[in-house]
């Protein structure tokens, strides 16, 4: 599915739509009927529904994480927004206060 890699062409509700076609081969993929989806994330079965269908309205942050939660999509969660990498300036700034030796007190 080429939707969501043109994110920064899309609206918002094209990328929930996007997302919404995409989780539904990940539930079929994990072999979950939407009924069972529901029962493990608390997402009603006509929320889901509507969601794979590509409707971008009752989808919030919350149920999308209880979505991919029931899907076993943990890991997945993490990459949606990954941390900032320390940039090389700061990187060099810490190195600056990084002691250069250590000495340890004489042993008796």
């Amino acid at each position: 599915m080429d939707e969501i890699n043109k994110i920064s062409t899309k609206s918002a509700s094209e990328v929930v739509a996007a997302l919404g076609k995409r989780f539904k081969e990940y539930r079929i993929a994990s072999r979950l009927t939407q009924k069972e989806v529901s029962e493990k994330s608390g997402v009603s079965v006509l929320t889901i529904r509507r969601f794979e269908l590509g409707y971008s309205f009752n989808i919030t942050m919350g149920n999308f994480i209880s979505l991919l939660k029931a899907i076993d999509f943990t890991d997945g969660i993490a990459d949606i927004m990954p941390e900032i990498p320390v940039s090389p300036y700061a990187m060099a700034k810490l190195e600056q206060h990084k002691p250069k030796r250590v000495k340890h007190g004489k042993q008796s």
